[in-house]
C-alpha cells in the first residue's frame, strides 16, 4: 500500500466553525478534539480550553483535518498551498463548488478544460484555495 497525502488545515481559534462548514459540504463523519479534553489541558491557558486540538472529517476517501494550535511564528495565509478535489460525478463537482464557494471568491468557474475535465478553482471564506475537477 502506498502513503497518502492527508490536508491538514490551522486555524486561529475558528477551527471547529470551519470544520463544520466543510462537514456541511461533504458530509461524512467529524470529530473535534479540544484542547481542554487533553492531556494538554493543564498546560495551557483557560481560554484556550475551548480551541480544537485536532479535528478529523472523513467521508469514504475524503479525509480533511484540522486544528487551532498555531506555531510560533504565527498563523500565515499564503498562495503556496491549494486543496484538489477529484470528484466523482458532475453533481458532486457542482455540489461541492457551489457549497465550499459560498461566502469565499470563485477565481475560475466551473467550466471544460482543454485537458479533457470540468475544472474551476476558489477561494473559501475560510482563505483556503480549492481546485475541484471531474473527469468524464
Amino acid at each position: 500500500m502506498s502513503a497518502q497525502i492527508q490536508s491538514y488545515l490551522t486555524f486561529k481559534g475558528n477551527c471547529r466553525e470551519a470544520m463544520m462548514f466543510y462537514k456541511s459540504c461533504f458530509g461524512g463523519e467529524l470529530t473535534l478534539q479540544t484542547i481542554g479534553d487533553s492531556p494538554l489541558s493543564d498546560k495551557m491557558p483557560k481560554k484556550m480550553k475551548d480551541c480544537i486540538l485536532h479535528a478529523t472529517l472523513i467521508n469514504d476517501a475524503l479525509i480533511l483535518m484540522g486544528t487551532d494550535m498555531v506555531s510560533s511564528q504565527g498563523l500565515i495565509k499564503g498562495n503556496n498551498v491549494s486543496l484538489s478535489l477529484k470528484c466523482m460525478s458532475l453533481e458532486q463537482i457542482e455540489i461541492y463548488f457551489e457549497k465550499l464557494s459560498e461566502g469565499g471568491k470563485v477565481e475560475h468557474p466551473l467550466e471544460h478544460s482543454f485537458w479533457g475535465a470540468l475544472f474551476g478553482d476558489l477561494t473559501d471564506k475560510y482563505g483556503n484555495h480549492w481546485l475541484l475537477s471531474y473527469e468524464q
